[in-house]
């Protein structure tokens, strides 16, 4: 995936980056982004013109996501964001087990920003979060260690309890970043999780697994212990691995 010009120098720069001047950053990459329309208004517009050429009715079924995906020569999980924001904004309706149908016809302009999408989100992920918790295998102290490692126990508790637990994969993520011992790279995720808007809400509400929820616990576990023996390589590759297993759950279903 291409970034902006203004987003690959901040990407570059943030091993160089001050505590005191993320906030000032910040700024910088939400107008970067804003000057480009997200790439999924663009398929999501297409979507909505093909409806209209196929004459294809209110009520009735869209092409299956492969189908779609060939048709508009796009990535499945590029159309996957394109169909979640057609269903926030109710052009269609996502039947699980059965398809997707068009909800009601209006205008392709009709389709508002949502903030980032999903996939857009963890492709910045993929690219930060291994080299903090590597960072972090390497210095972390003692406490720090403490604190990622009660992150998981509240993952796991709320897990058994059958309870929402994004608010402690948060905390787990934002553990790994405060023992880098640099702030900066805390304000780098605490952005990156703050993105995680209606979009990824939906998403998750369609495609979220009791398989995903266990598999997300034991890849924390590995990302926990390389961080304990001080491996930053190991720690680099599980983070990654992590991210990676998300990436391909959500985009494939």
């Amino acid at each position: 995936m291409q970034y902006p010009v203004q987003c690959r120098i901040f990407l570059k720069s943030v091993k160089k980056t001050t505590p005191n001047s993320i906030a000032t950053m910040m700024p910088q990459i939400k107008k970067a982004t804003a000057q480009e329309p997200r790439l999924y208004r663009i398929v999501a517009e297409r979507i909505q013109a093909l409806i209209l050429e196929e004459k294809i009715d209110i009520g009735e079924r869209l092409p299956s996501e492969r189908d779609l995906a060939s048709k508009l020569s796009v990535s499945r999980a590029s159309l996957r964001e394109a169909l979640i924001a057609l269903e926030l904004t109710g052009f269609v309706e996502v039947r699980g087990g059965s398809g997707i149908y068009v909800a009601e016809k209006s205008d392709a302009q009709s389709i508002q920003e949502i903030g980032p999408g999903p996939f857009e989100v963890l492709s910045a992920r993929r690219m930060i979060e291994p080299e903090i918790a590597a960072m972090a295998a390497r210095v972390a102290t003692d406490r720090a260690v403490d604190e990622i490692l009660n992150a998981i126990k509240d993952m796991e508790l709320a897990h058994e309890s059958r309870i929402d637990d994004e608010q402690n994969d948060r905390a787990f993520h934002l553990a790994i970043a405060h023992a880098t011992g640099n702030s900066a790279m805390v304000g780098v995720v605490e952005y990156l999780w703050n993105q995680r808007g209606r979009l990824w809400h939906k998403l998750t509400e369609h495609f979220q697994t009791e398989e995903l929820r266990l598999e997300a616990l034991a890849d924390h576990r590995r990302i926990f212990q390389s961080i304990v023996a001080h491996d930053p390589a190991d720690a680099r590759k599980a983070m990654r691995a992590h991210l990676e297993r998300v990436t391909r759950v959500f985009s494939r279903g």
